[in-house]
């Protein structure tokens, strides 16, 4: 049915693949990303997993008459980090094999 597929092989490369992107994920939710919004004005930190560990705001972000703004910075610096996050999670990822007549 399969030809000179191997099943064996590619059950072998299955779970090298998944032993792979275990330890990519593992590796990376340990590191952390850090981005700022506003000329430092937010930065906000973030593990592998998108885990937000910590929001520093400057005092000169303070404005009560300027709520939005301070929301905008936080969620720009979020933004920025999640994209670094995401991006080092992408070229951490194994290759996928190439499986013959795929």
């Amino acid at each position: 049915m399969f030809g000179d597929f191997d099943l064996n092989a590619l059950m072998q490369q299955a779970q090298k693949l998944q032993d792979d992107m275990e330890r990519a994920q593992s590796e990376l939710s340990e590191k952390e990303f850090t981005a700022s919004a506003g000329g430092d004005l937010v930065t906000v930190t973030m593990n592998g997993k998108g885990e937000l560990l910590q929001v520093a705001i400057s005092p000169d972000a303070c404005d009560p008459d300027d709520t939005e703004t301070l929301s905008a910075l936080i969620i720009a610096a979020f933004r920025s980090a999640k994209a670094q996050a995401d991006a080092a999670m992408a070229a951490a990822m194994p290759e996928m094999p190439q499986i013959p007549g795929m």
